[in-house]
């Protein structure tokens, strides 16, 4: 049985919802493993090691199929420009907020990402317009996020030296920006098959953090890692990156920008349950509050609940 239609006309099957949970995992999953890596390697540095080593998996995979060659070279523009924006700047933003929170707290931070994706996709498309479910969808998020945000940042404004930082909890919303710009701008790769788009973006992204993660971490200076976090970094590229982002072009493919972005909702809740279980991470009050006002706007700008009540209301 497939979901109501949403918004912008395509339609989520069962099959593209069961794609979205499960990328939901893994990209939850993503911030436990970046927790557990940056605590030993430098945030610019585990970037460059999670891009590089994803796009190093994917071109072993395609092994030349799919006319990859072909199209690295008649759009490296496209590419380099989707790398830094879906890659380069919100991984590195993510990974630096997290050298002072939680796996949980960075991925509710960035599940706003499907709001900046309606506002952005309203402004830069279209197919996909501003509606009054939106414009309450998009307040309640951002209502969420202030939640989310304002208490640490009082907090440090008056001096409290146990507080957050305010940087740190806004490299994950912007990283969000970052996606939300990604994910409209990701429409224009919809002819190619997802592994090629996923390889394309990587190896551009890779290109472009090798100067960075030289200059800023010079990581042949670095210590070697442990074993658990060098696993960590494993899966973070092959699991979460590589793997990852093949699902990811096909839920945009087959549902769409603003669909595609709703997996950020699945997110946090995994990355919550795996720092609660191996982190020994906490959340406050106001951070559960602020989680679920971003659900709640989700659920507003996904638009299916209210869609099935009022059919609910019509056969009654």
């Amino acid at each position: 049985m497939n979901a109501p239609a949403p918004a912008g006309g395509q339609q989520m099957t069962m099959r593209t919802w069961a794609l979205l949970a499960l990328l939901g995992l893994i990209w939850g999953g993503s911030f436990f493993f970046a927790r557990v890596a940056v605590a030993h390697v430098p945030p610019f540095t585990l970037v460059f090691l999670r891009l590089g080593l994803a796009a190093l998996a994917l071109h072993l995979y395609i092994r030349g199929c799919f006319g990859i060659y072909q199209a690295l070279a008649g759009r490296w523009r496209e590419f380099l420009l989707m790398g830094l924006i879906n890659n380069a700047i919100p991984h590195a933003f993510i990974f630096l907020g997290q050298t002072h929170i939680g796996a949980g707290l960075a991925a509710i931070l960035n599940a706003t990402t499907p709001v900046w994706t309606v506002i952005i996709a309203n402004m830069a498309t279209d197919d996909e317009k501003l509606s009054s479910a939106k414009i309450g969808g998009c307040l309640l998020g951002l209502a969420g996020t202030v939640v989310l945000i304002g208490p640490s940042a009082i907090a440090g404004l008056f001096g409290n030296a146990g507080s957050v930082p305010l940087w740190a909890l806004m490299l994950p919303v912007l990283a969000a920006v970052s996606y939300g710009l990604a994910a409209t701008y990701g429409k224009r790769f919809r002819g190619l098959a997802p592994p090629v788009t996923a390889a394309g973006q990587l190896t551009a992204s890779t290109l472009m953090m090798l100067p960075v993660a030289a200059l800023v971490d010079t990581p042949w200076a670095l210590p070697m890692p442990p074993l658990d976090a060098k696993l960590a970094i494993l899966a973070l590229a092959l699991v979460s990156t590589a793997y990852g982002y093949i699902l990811f072009f096909r839920i945009m493919g087959e549902a769409g920008a603003t669909n595609a972005s709703l997996v950020t909702l699945l997110v946090p809740p995994s990355a919550i349950l795996l720092g609660y279980l191996f982190l020994g991470e906490t959340l406050q009050p106001a951070d559960v509050g602020g989680m679920a006002l971003i659900a709640a706007g989700l659920a507003v700008l996904d638009g299916r609940i209210l869609r099935l009540k009022r059919a609910a209301q019509r056969e009654s």
